[in-house]
């Protein structure tokens, strides 16, 4: 098929899309509502339907009081049963494909189930939707004329059981449909090499003569590949490599630490960024407007959402509230209902809604990734604002950070350690540290007031890393490429511990 006629008729299949999506815009309860009866309705008869008698549940207030809220360890024996073979334990239909989690260098792995109906309903149907509002916003884009970068995959599929586990991406790529794969670069094959440093030369040599006029991937290895690219082809920015590039679709971690870097080998005002929310669970956001720094929940992806603030989280008071009762600038940790047959799952992220109007959020941290050692509540949010202020005002690029905490000994008094990776170095060293710490007060009410006369906190102790420390530390880890990230901040010093002792 031609490539114009291809861009044509991808064009007008995904603006016809733009409709259906203003429906959950207009009724977002309602749709949510249905979604929900939908999920208790075909799983009625699985053993987890029928312990709970799915088939008398006839409200959102009946589930909730019905059913308890999970994790992941509480569920799962019943997961590992259905990687050994038994099936219509937790969804009606066959359920093969595992995502292996890799979100940090968790000893533990997780292995989340995806269903057919995930796959086709959700994940495959967010890709498009990506598309459909980026072509909404941009009725000029050539995007279909060239070829999209992905950059994912970082492991192939294992057997086991008669069941398949690997990546969420590697999953993507193995069953993608055939228009996806026809309109992306690498080859399949490529992207699902194993070994990353040997990838990234694959990547390289298949893609520079494709017209790529679109990203995709984590920003933290996507730079690594770009830069890659501009060392083996000797130029100074992408548009040299490739001159109608128009977006980057990003997503895995925050953006801001990568974006002052992004811009200097992106010499463009025009060039825009995109923004996804996706995990091995599932689909949950996009950025549905250029230049937006929220994303618009999706509502119709067969998951329902509920939202447990973080004042109550893990507590005996502890209440998971629907949609339709969250309030603005309040930190919800996400729980999940799914169509690969998750119930009420706690996931570990936590959002701010920004706009309810439609339902838009920002993504604020992890559950488990903050530091709240002594009362301060340090979420990622807080630290990456901060390091954005730090950097604007001294002239730093911040490649990779992580932190955690230095305890109270005796009467010796807490802080926090911290070990950044700079591509530049601060002007003044003293001066980012003094500038950061009051940023993080000034975002941070708690760490305010534990740092105010050094009362709990001594001020911040930042450790400068060796060049490629966090790449040869996940190296070490087998942890290269792919959807794997750095754990940034954590309430014990296990990370803090590996990365001090190889940052020499």
């Amino acid at each position: 098929m031609p490539i114009t006629l291809f861009n044509s008729i991808a064009s007008w299949l995904l603006k016809k899309r733009f409709h259906q999506i203003e429906l959950f815009l207009k009724y977002p309860e309602e749709v949510q509502e249905e979604v929900l009866l939908q999920l208790l309705e075909f799983a009625e008869d699985t053993e987890i339907g029928r312990t709970y008698d799915f088939d008398s549940i006839g409200s959102y207030a009946d589930f909730k009081e019905r059913l308890p809220i999970v994790s992941y360890e509480e569920i799962q024996p019943i997961i590992e049963r259905t990687r050994k073979g038994e099936q219509n334990l937790f969804w009606p239909t066959k359920v093969k494909l595992f995502a292996k989690s890799s979100g940090t260098t968790d000893a533990k792995s997780k292995f989340i189930p995806v269903s057919g109906e995930a796959l086709e309903d959700c994940h495959y149907k967010s890709s498009k939707d990506l598309l459909c509002l980026y072509l909404n916003n941009n009725e000029n884009s050539q995007l279909f004329t060239g070829k999209s970068l992905r950059l994912g995959g970082s492991k192939e599929l294992y057997e086991d059981n008669g069941s398949l586990f690997g990546d969420l991406s590697a999953i993507l790529i193995d069953n993608m449909p055939l228009w996806a794969e026809y309109s992306s670069t690498p080859s399949n094959k490529v992207s699902l090499m194993s070994e990353w440093e040997s990838k990234l030369m694959a990547i390289i040599h298949e893609s520079v003569q494709e017209n790529v006029t679109s990203l995709a991937g984590v920003p933290s290895w996507m730079l690594v590949l770009m830069n890659k690219v501009l060392e083996e082809t000797g130029n100074e920015n992408l548009f040299q490599v490739w001159e109608n590039l128009e977006v980057y679709f990003h997503g895995g971690v925050n953006f801001s630490p990568y974006k002052e870097q992004y811009k200097k080998i992106l010499p463009n005002s025009n060039f825009r960024y995109y923004e996804i929310y996706n995990a091995s669970e599932g689909f949950f956001a996009i950025q549905d407007r250029n230049g937006a720094d929220d994303l618009l929940l999706m509502l119709d992806y067969g998951i329902f959402y509920e939202f447990i603030p973080m004042d109550v989280y893990g507590a005996l008071n502890e209440e998971a509230i629907a949609l339709w009762d969250v309030e603005l600038g309040v930190n919800y940790a996400i729980v999940i209902t799914t169509n690969s047959g998750l119930w009420r799952y706690r996931i570990g992220d936590t959002v701010r809604f920004t706009s309810k109007s439609p339902y838009r959020i920002k993504v604020t941290g992890r559950t488990k990734h903050h530091i709240n050692v002594f009362g301060e509540e340090l979420i990622i949010e807080n630290a990456e604002e901060a390091l954005k202020i730090a950097c604007a005002k001294t002239g730093a690029e911040i490649i990779d950070y992580t932190a955690g905490p230095v305890f109270m000994v005796g009467k010796e008094k807490g802080a926090h350690e911290w070990i950044m990776e700079f591509r530049t170095l601060p002007q003044d060293f003293s001066a980012f540290v003094e500038i950061f710490d009051n940023a993080l007060k000034s975002l941070n009410s708690d760490y305010e007031a534990k740092r105010l006369n050094n009362i709990t906190l001594n001020s911040p102790l930042v450790h400068i890393a060796r060049e490629n420390l966090f790449y040869d530390w996940l190296k070490l880890n087998d942890k290269l490429g792919g959807q794997h990230k750095i754990p940034r901040l954590s309430n014990k010093r296990d990370y803090l511990e590996e990365l001090l002792r190889i940052n020499k």
